[in-house]
C-alpha cells in the first residue's frame, strides 16, 4: 500500500475510523486522550510539531531519550547506510560489524573496570538482564543462596514483572500485585523530606545504614544485588542523593559480596554532565544498565556494562555451561547499533557533556530565580541537564498540598498550553532537554515555565509574593533543610482551586 505524502491526511483518516482509542499508550486513559489527542508529526532539534501545526519545546527529550535532538544528520545517515547493508542478523548464530564497533566504543567510555557488555532493546530488558546476571554470577561462584534483590521505594526500573518487582512505586506496582518473590525495598535518600526526620549532613546517613541492616537481617548469604538509580525520577518523585550516598552503598555491597547495579537508563550518556552518573558521584558499580540517550531515540537500544570480576564467571569451556543464559530477538540489532555509534560519536565530538554542564547551570539558576519569586517552590535540585523543583503548600514547614490539587500536574497542563513539555509528578516538575540545547533555548523554556508557574499559582489561589526565609538554596546536590526534628508536617486547609 502506498504511503501518503501528507501525514496529516493519514491522521485524518485514522481519526475518522476511531483508531485512537484502540491504541493503548503508556499509562494513559485513552478515552480521555482521544478527546484532545496529541499527535506528533515531525521534529527538529529540541522542537516538535504536532498534526495541527503547533510547535512544542521538548523540555523532556521525549522521555530522557533524544540526547542529540531530532533530525540529526549523522544519526540519520548511519541508520540509512546500515539499512542498505543489513537490517537484521541471526542472533543465535552471529554478530555484526555495527555491534562490534559499538561494543568497542562503549568499552572505551565505560565506568572503571568494565570488560564485557550485553546489548538489549530497552531499559526494562536491561534491568531484568542485570538482575539475572547477578543471580547467575552467585550461582557460579559458590553462593547459590544469594537470590534476593534490594531496591528502593519510589524507584522505577521498568515495566516487566522482574523490573517492576525491583521498583518501589506504589501506583505502578499495585495493579499487578502480587509480584515476584525475593525483592526487598528500603527508603531512598530524600534529604528535603527525610523519611527519618533527620537533616543532612548531621543525619548519620540512615538511608545507607538501612541497606546494610537489611542485608544483615536477611542474611548476607541470601542477598544477590542492590539496584539503585544515581538520580531517581519517576511518577513517585524526583530525588538527588547527597554526594557520599553512592560511595557508602558501594562500600556496603563490597563488604557483603553483593552485586551493585546502577540503573543509568536515564542518567547515562551525558544527562548529568558526565558520560555516566557513576562518574558524577565518583562511585562505580558492578553492572551499569544504560539505554535511552545511547541511541538518541533513533532506534531501540540498551545495554548492560559488566565489571571484570563479574564477567570472569561467565567464561569457560562449552561443557561447563557457564555462559549468560539470556537473550532477546532484537538485542544487538545492527541498525540500532549503528545509531548508537553515531549518537555517542556526536556526543564526544561536539563535546556535549560540557554543554550539558554549562546549560544545566543556566537552567538551575533560572529555576532558583523562579523559586525566589514563588510561594510554592520549596526546593530546586538536580545535576547537569536534569533539573527540577518540588512544590509545597508552606515553604517554612515543607507541608504538601492536599493530594487532589497536584500542583505539579497543574503546572504540566499550563506548560502544555504554552507549548512546553516537562516531566511532572504530583509535587514536582523537571526539565531534561536534549544535550544540544542552547542558552537561548533554555531561556525560552524558562520564560514559558515562569508564565506557567504564575498561572498555576493563580489557579491554586496562593499568593506569589516572595518568601525567602528558610527556603534552602538548591545546588547540584539536593540541599538539606534545617533539622525537622519536632516539626509537624501537616496539611493545612487550602482554598478551593478555581476552575
Amino acid at each position: 500500500m502506498a504511503m501518503p505524502d501528507d501525514p496529516l491526511t493519514e491522521v485524518s483518516r485514522v481519526r475518522s475510523h476511531n483508531i485512537i482509542p484502540s491504541l493503548f499508550l503508556d499509562f494513559m486513559q485513552m478515552q480521555e486522550f482521544a478527546k484532545h489527542p496529541f499527535i506528533v508529526a515531525k521534529g527538529a532539534g529540541i522542537r516538535l510539531t504536532d498534526t495541527s501545526g503547533k510547535t512544542w519545546l521538548d523540555g523532556l527529550s521525549g522521555v530522557f531519550v533524544t540526547s542529540i535532538g531530532h533530525g540529526n544528520p549523522r544519526a540519520i545517515a548511519a541508520i540509512t547506510g546500515q539499512l542498505q547493508r543489513l537490517a537484521f542478523a541471526p542472533p543465535l548464530h552471529a554478530t555484526t560489524p555495527a555491534a562490534l564497533e559499538l561494543a568497542e566504543l562503549l568499552l572505551k567510555i565505560a565506568p572503571p573496570g568494565v570488560t564485557a557488555l550485553k546489548f538489549l532493546s530497552g531499559g526494562s530488558e536491561a534491568t531484568e538482564a542485570a538482575m539475572k546476571l547477578a543471580r547467575q554470577y552467585h550461582q557460579q561462584t559458590g553462593h547459590p543462596r544469594k537470590y534476593k534483590i534490594i531496591g528502593r521505594y519510589g524507584a522505577y526500573h521498568g515495566g516487566t514483572m522482574g523490573a517492576l518487582s525491583a521498583g518501589g512505586g506504589r501506583d505502578r506496582k499495585s495493579p499487578f500485585e502480587p509480584l515476584c518473590t525475593g525483592f526487598l525495598h528500603v527508603h531512598p535518600p530524600y534529604c528535603y523530606r527525610c523519611p527519618f526526620d533527620q537533616a543532612y549532613p548531621g543525619c548519620g546517613r540512615t538511608c545507607t545504614s538501612l541497606i546494610e541492616r537489611t542485608i544483615e537481617a536477611e542474611d548476607p548469604e541470601t542477598i544477590a544485588a542492590v539496584i539503585v538509580e544515581p538520580v531517581s525520577i519517576s511518577a513517585a518523585g524526583f530525588l538527588v542523593p547527597p554526594p557520599d550516598y553512592l560511595k557508602r552503598v558501594r562500600e556496603i555491597c563490597t563488604r557483603h559480596n553483593v552485586v551493585l547495579i546502577y540503573d543509568e537508563i536515564i542518567t547515562g550518556f551525558g544527562r548529568l554532565g558526565t558520560m555516566f552518573g557513576s562518574e558524577h558521584f565518583g562511585s562505580a558499580p558492578d553492572i551499569t544498565c544504560c539505554g535511552k540517550g545511547m541511541s538518541g531515540g533513533y532506534a531501540p537500544l540498551a545495554a548492560i556494562l559488566i565489571r571484570d570480576r563479574i564477567a570472569e564467571a561467565f567464561y569457560g569451556e562449552e561443557e561447563a555451561n557457564v555462559q549468560f543464559h539470556h537473550g532477546h530477538t532484537f538485542a544487538g540489532n545492527p541498525v540500532a547499533c549503528a545509531a548508537g555509534v553515531a549518537v555517542i560519536t556526536e556526543i564526544l565530538e561536539r563535546n556535549l557533556l560540557a554543554n550539558a554542564r554549562r546549560q544545566g547551570e543556566r537552567l538551575h539558576a533560572r529555576l532558583e530565580a523562579a523559586a525566589a519569586r514563588s510561594a510554592i517552590i520549596g526546593d530546586v535540585r538536580g545535576a547537569g541537564l536534569l533539573q527540577g523543583v518540588e512544590f509545597v503548600r508552606d515553604r517554612h514547614t515543607g507541608a504538601r498540598f492536599p493530594a487532589p490539587l497536584r500542583p505539579g500536574k497543574l503546572l504540566e497542563q499550563e506548560a502544555a498550553r504554552r507549548g512546553l513539555l516537562l516531566r511532572c509528578g504530583a509535587d514536582f516538575a523537571a526539565f531534561a532537554p536534549p544535550l544540544t540545547v542552547t542558552a537561548d533555548e533554555v531561556d525560552e523554556m524558562l520564560d514559558l515555565f515562569d508564565e506557567s508557574l504564575a498561572a498555576a499559582e493563580q489557579h491554586l489561589a496562593v499568593s506569589a509574593s516572595p518568601i525567602t526565609e528558610q527556603r534552602h538554596s538548591g545546588t547540584d546536590i539536593s540541599s538539606p533543610r534545617e533539622s525537622r526534628a519536632g516539626t509537624r508536617i501537616g496539611e493545612p486547609t487550602l482554598p478551593q482551586a478555581r476552575h
